[in-house]
């Protein structure tokens, strides 16, 4: 049975305890009886548990004549490791808890890389899961459940009051409302009459439809959705790794200076062979890669778990490489701006009398706009009255008899001309430019009032996006509402471009040509329409109140529902990323100045390193390494 890497990791991390106990002891004057033949058989298991897939890459390497990672994890490992059996044969110092330590803290990197992998393979499976299982289709005259897999295209089907619509079609009968929220993001149910298209997998909502499929299988638009998701997971080109690019130069180097160590010292200054194998060991153990090897897991695990405390889960390390050289921020509006649900936002005429009109009438509804309306009415403590005679115009709104007078609330339509004097004509025209829905309201012969509902912005959105304005980054909303109620959001909380009317799809389309000339990209959405865009961006950042598709499609999420999440993301990232490059730099440090020392280069004047305190400063690198990471506790963030 194949171990993943978790196990591999656990495992080894277990066998480690005997040594830790060792080196944490060792202060103290105290040693674990027999502990060489116990830190030989547990390094032995680790090294066969966790090293050995690093050698074999590390061959593989050589023999295409590169060095990476592992090149140096193997080197280390290696070294380390067979040194230690040779030193413990001939009563030597030993060296297993370096191989020990190089193997398990490499591998913990390895870890949190498989977890993200398997939080992607998760997002697709959960799309998947929203296609419907069976299919009411027209077959020889009657209807009969059929399972999708054998809907074909031409094929009749009947939908129910809130089913999901199997495929993709046009209606042929009947009209409702439904809801796509999660193909377009728009909030708004929509209605739906003969001859309009449907979308499969989203939801009927208060009308039984019959619709021709037009689209079936792969061809459907949440099939193309998990296509683009996996394409765009797929097709990202790994980030290669600051210690790979380091390692390219260092490897070699190291093995330069460790052969050119043992040379002078042997054939040209008369030491034994053993006492210039000590020189060129003791240049490969304080070149070992076990500060390497720390310096982006640590980091990213004291950074990732402070980013968590202020609500920001940031998903892999290549987000946060990506997120420093970000030019833009492309957002969603529904549910990402705004708060994803109708609101009432102004009340025209005497506000008690309008409100208790509307909401005794829309108390009887189930449309997304008289739930709007009602909880207007719950929150300003209105009561409602009793009606009489309640019905529903289609496409218009509702009638009542109201305290032995007729009332309505709904479109103009439902009204007579003369009722709408040119003092509400001109304020319903005001609030339509603002792109809101207007509602009129009326009892007996006259229009009482107007009640105007829009998806309204977060009231954080505004000082998000000036924040991320004044970090220097253009501002996008990309939608699939229509330009004037995008236009309208976007110039209340202060957005630079807009692009709306747009599928998901598109919407990856438009992060690929933000992308042009090099530009850096991040997405900002909470759907499942946003996913595809999500994956295409250079940083995906969904919103935590979002879809959990969405959720693992982001590489950060934003845990509370308030866009000052994303200040937050960009500077807890931007702060991670220069602390893994700060422990770096203290990783290297100590080979720049201990390998002339660990070679012999100021022997003559009584500075010398042994394998002993090469291995000693090698562990105090990786203690500088921690040290640094555990700082970024304190760095202050911005909007923390």
């Amino acid at each position: 049975m194949k171990l993943s890497s978790i196990q591999r990791f656990w495992i080894s991390f277990i066998l480690t305890i005997p040594m830790i106990i060792q080196m944490l002891a060792m202060p103290f004057h105290w040693m674990m009886p027999g502990y060489n033949w116990i830190a030989l058989i547990t390094t032995t298991l680790v090294m066969l548990v966790a090293a050995v897939p690093y050698w074999t890459s590390a061959w593989v390497a050589f023999k295409n004549h590169h060095a990476n990672m592992n090149t140096l994890v193997a080197l280390g490992t290696g070294i380390a490791y067979f040194y230690s059996i040779f030193a413990m044969i001939t009563g030597r110092a030993v060296y297993f808890e370096s191989a020990d330590f190089i193997a398990v803290f490499v591998l913990l990197g390895d870890t949190m890389e498989e977890r993200m992998h398997n939080n992607a393979s998760n997002a697709l499976k959960k799309l998947l899961d929203l296609q419907v299982k069976e299919a009411d289709v027209l077959r020889d005259g009657k209807f009969v459940q059929v399972p999708l897999s054998q809907v074909k295209k031409g094929d009749i089907i009947r939908v129910k009051p809130g089913q999901k619509i199997a495929v993709d079609g046009v209606i042929t009968k009947g009209s409702t409302t439904v809801d796509e929220s999660m193909v377009t993001g728009e909030s708004m149910p929509v209605r739906k009459k003969v001859g309009d298209n449907v979308i499969g997998s989203t939801i009927n909502g208060d009308g039984a439809i019959e619709f021709r499929a037009t689209k079936v299988g792969d061809e459907t638009v949440l099939a193309q959705i998990v296509e683009m998701v996996k394409k765009a997971q797929t097709s990202h080109a790994p980030i290669q790794n600051l210690t790979d690019r380091i390692s390219g130069i260092f490897v070699p180097t190291v093995l330069i200076i460790a052969i050119i160590t043992f040379v002078v010292w042997y054939v040209f200054l008369g030491a034994t062979a053993v006492n210039a194998m000590l020189f060129a060991v003791a240049v490969i153990v304080i070149a070992c890669p076990c500060a390497l090897g720390l310096a982006t897991p640590t980091a990213l695990m004291v950074g990732t778990s402070r980013a968590a405390k202020m609500g920001v889960l940031i998903k892999d390390g290549q987000a946060l490489e990506e997120i420093n050289a970000v030019k833009i921020i492309a957002f969603d509006k529904t549910g990402t701006i705004t708060v994803g649900k109708p609101t009432v936002t102004d009340v025209v005429g005497e506000q008690t009398k309008t409100l208790q009109v509307a909401g005794s009438l829309e108390a009887s509804s189930e449309h997304p706009l008289a739930k709007a309306i009602v909880e207007k009415t719950q929150q300003e403590r209105i009561k409602l009255l009793q009606v009489t005679d309640f019905k529903a115009v289609e496409g218009q709104g509702v009638t009542a008899n109201l305290d032995g007078q007729p009332a309505f609330v709904g479109s103009l339509k439902l009204a007579e001309n003369e009722q709408l004097t040119e003092k509400l004509k001109e304020q319903a025209g005001k609030l339509q430019s603002e792109a809101k829905t207007v509602v009129y309201v009326g009892l007996g012969d006259e229009i009482v009032g107007l009640i105007a509902i829009q998806d309204t912005p977060k009231e954080s959105s505004a000082t998000a996006i000036a924040q991320l304005k004044a970090r220097g980054l253009r501002t996008v909303m990309i939608t699939g509402d229509n330009e004037q109620v995008a236009q309208a959001i976007a110039k209340e909380v202060g957005i630079d471009d807009v692009v709306a009317g747009v599928m998901p799809n598109q919407k990856s389309a438009v992060i690929e040509s933000l992308q042009k000339n090099g530009k850096k990209v991040a997405f900002v959405g909470d759907g499942i329409n946003d996913a595809p865009a999500l994956t295409t961006a250079d940083v995906g950042i969904a919103m935590g109140s979002g879809t959990d598709i969405a959720i693992e499609s982001g590489s950060i999420v934003l845990v509370k529902n308030d866009l000052r999440g994303v200040v937050r993301a960009l500077s807890i990232s931007q702060k991670t990323f220069n602390r893994i490059k700060l422990n770096l730099f203290w990783a290297l440090i100590y080979n720049v100045i201990g390998i002339p020392i660990a070679a012999g280069v100021f022997v003559g004047v009584g500075l010398t390193l042994s394998p002993e305190f090469a291995a000693l400063a090698m562990a105090f690198s990786s203690v500088s390494v921690v040290t640094s990471s555990l700082l970024l506790n304190w760095t202050k963030i911005e909007d923390a």
